[in-house]
């Protein structure tokens, strides 16, 4: 409704900012970048923000905690610019991403499960990083066959997981020759457990990542403990700002064009 020149209701940057808990540049922003729809201008060119805009900003900040601030405000600006179908598609694509993501830690944490369990197998020693000690200063410096005949794998394997990024051996400055320390040995010999237990190279890939980060067995089962639950986290975030964009949708369902 309109009364005198001016929308009832009509909110300044610094209104709409404290109503979220935001700056006003932030909402002066989020306007310019689309992630709000157009604000009317008053005569002087100071914006003027409604009802509509305060539903965007909030989903946008409730959308933001379960998918990043970047994939968030594209939500917006594809609805705005596109329509709803196309916003949702977009949300869905971000839970799909997630569930793949939850679903790479628990293989991790299964392909973890199962080595120490094939390497307890057998009176065989546990490899040294899911024991969570160091590799053992006795195994490397070793050529490409030394860790081959050590582990017992072939060569060529060796080869193919380099290849892949499984294992970093060193090369020696002088030689040209991979180099095995301690630490690409024990590398080698998770990776030996794995392939023994049936996980293809794909599988195997992100498990060294996170044995790299980590360093040791214990971190990387308190790592991929802390990843699944800040996943599990982020599924409810999500779930709460698709809640605040459907309440964004009806609202612009009810005003209209």
């Amino acid at each position: 409704m309109v009364a005198g020149g001016v929308v009832r209701g009509e909110l300044r940057p610094v209104d709409l900012a404290r109503a979220v808990g935001v700056s006003a540049q932030t909402v002066r922003d989020c306007e310019a970048s689309g992630v709000l729809p157009p604000a009317r201008r008053t005569g002087s060119g100071q914006r003027r923000f409604t009802e509509r805009h305060l539903a965007a900003l909030v989903a946008y900040r409730a959308l933001a905690p379960g998918m990043g601030v970047m994939a968030a405000g594209e939500v917006l600006r594809v609805l705005h610019a596109r329509g709803a179908d196309a916003a949702l598609e977009a949300v869905e694509a971000a839970f799909a991403g997630a569930h793949r993501e939850r679903g790479a830690v628990r293989e991790a944490a299964r392909a973890l499960a199962a080595v120490a369990a094939a390497a307890g197998a057998g009176g065989r020693e546990a490899p040294a990083v899911l024991a969570g000690v160091r590799a053992r200063e006795a195994e490397g410096p070793l050529r490409i066959g030394g860790v081959a005949r050590l582990v017992g794998v072939r060569a060529s394997a060796l080869r193919v997981w380099e290849r892949v990024g499984l294992v970093r051996p060193v090369r020696d400055p002088r030689t040209g020759y991979r180099v095995y320390g301690p630490e690409q040995v024990r590398e080698v010999r998770v990776v030996s457990e794995l392939r023994r237990g049936g996980y293809g190279l794909g599988q195997i890939a992100p498990v060294m990542e996170e044995l790299r980060a980590s360093g040791g067995g214990e971190a990387l089962e308190g790592a991929l403990r802390r990843r699944e639950e800040g996943l599990a986290a982020r599924a409810r975030a999500l779930a709460a700002g698709v809640a605040r964009l459907q309440d964004y949708l009806d609202l612009l369902e009810a005003e209209g064009p």
